[in-house]
């Protein structure tokens, strides 16, 4: 596994500190967040998933606690917008750059806007995907927030 990805070089460059960690991905697993909080021994409320939106037809990234739903209602009022839904696999993994399973919010193609759950910013450090299926970075959630643009709200169901 590389140690290395878009993700981990545009932390790295915007001078966020973080960590690595590696774990065993479960491609068949029924929650890749769940399994990776799992795998990690971590509280899943600290590791965040990674997903892709469509807000009134643009493109948007959702970070969210691995064990928690999107309200696709509350993801459209984050963005002032009316209507939200899933991105499809293949339109996500166009849209970003990565694969499903190693989507991640740094080093995406091009930069999207960004909603974290507020609830994760209770939280000293969470995880979120480091660019590659069975990596996770762990670093300070309102460092994300810098580095993303991102805004914060509730969004979970």
């Amino acid at each position: 596994m590389s140690r290395s990805t878009r993700a981990t070089t545009a932390l790295a460059k915007a001078g966020i500190a973080f960590t690595l960690h590696a774990y065993d991905y479960d491609p068949d697993a029924d929650s890749i967040g769940l399994q990776a909080a799992q795998a990690l021994n971590e509280d899943p409320a600290r590791v965040l998933k990674t997903l892709m939106a469509l807000v009134d037809g643009k493109p948007a990234c959702v970070i969210v606690p691995s064990d928690h739903e999107v309200s696709m209602k509350r993801l459209a009022a984050a963005f002032g917008g009316k209507s939200a839904q899933m991105m499809k696999p293949a339109d996500a993994e166009r849209a970003t750059g990565y694969k499903v399973g190693g989507i991640s919010p740094f080093g995406q193609a091009r930069q999207l806007r960004t909603v974290i759950e507020q609830a994760a910013l209770e939280h000293d450090l969470v995880f979120i995907n480091g660019g590659q299926r069975g990596l996770q970075v762990r670093l300070a959630p309102r460092d994300a927030m810098a580095v993303l643009g991102a805004v914060a709200a509730p969004v979970v169901a």
